[in-house]
Order: structure tokens, then sequence, then C-alpha cells
């Protein structure tokens, strides 16, 4: 049997940089702050705050959990994306990223590739099975994805999302959309150009991440230049990256003029940002989240996983979604080394029920974690 783990819970919010960590509670009043806007004139985002895409992590199980955790507070979820060439194949498991519950509910399926007939077809299935916006992948930077001709490279080949959007608006009823980045590199920040484009032919609404493609999850993202997205185009404009705590949120809408924000990677140290973003705009600060909340949250995936996948994807997929969570608990370290090496979702359920039951240590303050660098 395992030993049992002694952590502890952060102070408040957790950070995920050095830099956040060390800004102040914030004291503004945001009741100003634009709080809905609409996709297509027939999607209602409220509130403007949005999960983001995120490959490998935004299952209908971790879309649930958020909108569980969050209620009221989620104005649109968005699926991890989702090939179009394993829609054409008829691949269960790729038709299995598509399965949602009525609570999700205004959903986003983002959709990824390079050719105009599939991506139509795949669109045409997504709203057959019940999707209310189709999104196009513009910015995913894996080699992967990108040596294929999505994601990022399509902001190197205008012309063939030109192509790929006439093909959406000829079979869809649903509104369409597209998340793009600030362009490929420092040389082509083209974002605004790509924007443009993308209503020209029909696109219902916009989503920037502010960083490039060859800097992938590093430096900072560029508000300045969603902002000028923002101004470019008349559709709604939804910013992402950086928003790394509740106030971010809202103050990234006051500043840039952007209809809402998208928040990805906070949410998976902070499962709670988005009711916070809420309580923020309420007037009302936060309470911290305790140490027993979080490991509770932990074991609640684990155990939809448990009983919503076949056994060997529910484990995959839980060794990363838990170890993703644990990773700013301080003393984490141990546990998420622990969970890796079981070999089942009991194991690990076990696991985290003894990290919970230990005593925390009363020791020195921790430093802040890293900068996230997963997508």
């Amino acid at each position: 049997m395992a030993e049992a783990l002694s952590i502890r819970a952060w102070d408040g919010a957790v950070e995920a940089t050095p830099e956040a960590a060390r800004r102040p509670a914030p004291t503004a009043a945001y009741g100003d702050v634009p709080a809905a806007f609409t996709i297509g004139g027939r999607v209602r985002v409220t509130p403007n705050v949005v999960l983001a895409p995120m490959s490998g992590i935004t299952d209908s199980v971790y879309r649930t959990l958020i909108k569980d955790l969050n209620p009221g507070a989620v104005g649109l979820v968005v699926t991890e994306l989702v090939s179009i060439e394993g829609l054409a194949r008829r691949d269960p498991r790729t038709f299995g990223m598509l399965r949602h519950v009525p609570r999700e509910h205004p959903l986003s399926i983002q959709l990824f590739g390079s050719d105009p007939v599939r991506m139509a077809e795949a669109a045409a299935i997504a709203q057959d099975l019940g999707a209310d916006v189709v999104d196009v992948n513009c910015g995913c930077p894996v080699p992967k994805v990108v040596k294929r001709g999505g994601g990022a490279e399509l902001m190197r080949q205008g012309p063939v999302l030109g192509a790929i959007l006439r093909a959406l608006r000829g079979v869809l009823a649903i509104p369409y959309t597209v998340k793009i980045r600030a362009g490929w590199d420092d040389t082509s920040r083209n974002a605004v150009e790509i924007a443009r484009l993308a209503e020209g032919e029909g696109a219902a609404m916009i989503a920037v991440h502010g960083r490039t493609r060859l800097q992938l999850y590093t430096g900072h993202s560029d508000w300045d230049l969603i902002a000028e997205v923002k101004q470019a185009v008349r559709v709604p404009v939804v910013g992402s990256g950086d928003v790394e705590q509740a106030a971010d949120a809202l103050m990234r809408v006051r500043t840039t003029g952007v209809d809402g924000v998208m928040i990805g990677r906070a949410a998976l140290a902070q499962p709670w940002i988005f009711r916070d973003v809420a309580a923020l705009r309420a007037g009302i600060v936060p309470r911290p989240v305790t140490l027993a909340e979080r490991l509770a949250t932990v074991d609640m995936v684990l155990a939809r996983l448990d009983a919503e996948l076949p056994p060997e994807a529910a484990l995959g997929r839980a060794r990363g979604l838990a170890c993703r969570m644990i990773k700013f608990i301080r003393g984490g370290g141990a546990l998420r080394e622990s969970l890796t090496r079981l070999p089942s979702i009991a194991a690990m359920r076990d696991q985290v029920a003894r990290a919970a039951a230990a005593p925390e240590p009363d020791d020195d303050i921790p430093t802040p974690p890293p900068r996230l660098l997963f997508h």
C-alpha cells in the first residue's frame, strides 16, 4: 500500500506565473464591464467567459466538470480539436470526441484540417449531432497538426482558409467561427488580415490567442494586437492568453474592448476561476479554495472518467488530468509521481483520499509555481 502523502493548498487563488502571484488583490469594481455577446445573431454567450479548447483535456467529462463547479458562470464551452480526417474515416475514437450532454450548451465543436470538402462534411456532422457553433482551428502550433496544413498553418494559407469558410457557409445553418493566433512569427503578425478575411467569408466570431505559432506558449500574449483585431472587424472578438486569475478576465475586456475572453490553462490549476470572475463582477471578493476542495475535485474527475470512458482510455486521461490539477498544490510532486504508477483509477482515488486525510505541514510559505506550458 502506498504511503500517505502530506500536501497543502496554496494560500488564495493558484497563480500561473510569479508575476501574477505578486500582483495585489483586485480592488476595482467591474460593474461597467460588458457581460455578454451574441454569435451570429442566434447563440447568446452570457457571461462572456469561455472555456477554451485544450487538446487532451476539454472532453465532455472536463467540460461538464467546469460547468458544475461554476454554475451560471461559463458562457460557452469548446471541445478539444477534432480531426476532420478522423471523421471522414468514421473513426470511433474521433466520433467519441463529439459526445456531449445537454447541460454543456451552448457548445462549440472545434475542427481542424485543411481540406474544404472534408471540413464541410465534418461541420455538417457536428451540426447534426447538436453543436451550437462550429469553430475552425487556425491556431494550434503542434507540428503534427501544422504539417498537415491545419492549425496555425492556415495563418499562412489565406486562400485555403477562405475556401474552407466558403464551404462551411454552404452547409451550415448554425454560426461558424475561427480561432487564430497573432501570426506565424514576429515577421508575419497577420492576425488583423486573417480576421478580416474570416469575417468576409462569414465567420461570426474571431477568437485570438495573442502569441505567434513559433512562440508556442512562451513569452506573453499580445493583447495590444488582440485589441487591433477588435477594432478591425465588426463581429465579436474573444481574446485569449495569459488570463491567469479572475481579475485578468474582466480587466482585459475593459482595457481592450474585446467582447469576451477565453480561459484555458488557468482552468486546470483553478477549476473555479469562472465563478471567481462572476464574483468579482458582482463586487464580491472570491473566497480561497481549500485543500480538501481541490482534492475532492480531483476525485470527482477520476470518478467521472471511470464511469464514462473505457478502462484503458479512462486511465490514460485520468493520469493526465489529475497530474495537471495537482501540479500547483504544494507537495503535489510526490502525489503526481505516485499517481502515474498506479494501475487503476480505483487505486488513484485511494491515493488521493490518503493525501486528503494526511495532516498539512506548517512550514514555510511556498514559492510561486512555474508558468504553465501544456496546451
